[in-house]
């Protein structure tokens, strides 16, 4: 294998998604093989990558699942690389969350992450070759103060946090360096639409993230592991 992404399989939950579009094109930009779950019987119309050669959509993958997880791990040959952008968000006041919406994000968030990292990781050491994996917090889940109104989505993703340090230690013996990134507000359609009259200058562009996210799942990354990037941008 060569020192680029030329040729390596990659995971990438998410990536139908707004950052996961930015992160496929930029994994895409340099000759990654790129594997994309998607919940659905079609990928959405605005996915940019469907016809691409170096795409490949699996539909109707759900990735709380672990039996489907892992028969979506099974199919990736070589495995190089997992990207865990899948999850979701919630905000509301502690005394209004019910039982089932925290359990809906401990799932969405951190049940999704660590099955994909163990389906990944049982990949990569039944090959006994060396990988990355990177995982997606936020900062709220490294700083909890900035969590209040959105507790069961700080857990979730303080969870993805611990998660991430935990198993980098455990596989650093087997090469396969485990990070994550914790964005702030990422500057997404959706959340320009949910919140008009913020600065946008200030939020963390999709190309910003992308380039960390690619950045941490290349071999260029010879010792970053157990890291938790904060991509704040200007807030």
């Amino acid at each position: 294998m060569t020192e680029t992404l030329e040729g390596r399989h990659i995971v990438v939950t998410g990536g139908t998604g707004a950052l996961g579009g930015a992160v496929v094109g930029r994994l895409l930009e340099q000759g990654a093989i790129c594997h994309v779950p998607n919940a659905h019987a079609a990928a959405p119309q605005h996915f940019p990558f469907t016809a691409h050669d170096n795409v490949k959509l699996a539909h109707n993958v759900d990735l709380s699942d672990s039996a489907k997880v892992e028969a979506f791990y099974s199919q990736v040959p070589a495995l190089w690389g997992s990207i865990h952008l899948a999850g979701g968000f919630a905000m509301a006041p502690v005394e209004k969350i019910e039982s089932a919406s925290f359990a809906e994000m401990m799932d969405t968030n951190a049940r999704t992450t660590f099955l994909c990292s163990r389906a990944a990781i049982r990949s990569m050491l039944a090959s006994g070759s060396a990988g990355r994996i990177v995982n997606v917090t936020a900062r709220a889940g490294l700083d909890p103060r900035r969590g209040a109104g959105m507790v069961a989505y700080t857990a979730s993703k303080a969870a993805v946090a611990a998660m991430t340090v935990a198993m980098a230690e455990e596989l650093k013996a087997n090469g396969i360096l485990v990070n994550a990134v914790a964005p702030s507000t990422l500057d997404t359609p959706a959340n320009r639409a949910d919140m008009p009259d913020a600065d946008f200058t200030k939020w963390v562009s999709l190309e910003a993230a992308a380039e960390s996210i690619a950045y941490l799942v290349s071999p260029t990354n010879r010792a970053m592991s157990g890291t938790l990037v904060p991509l704040y941008g200007r807030a």
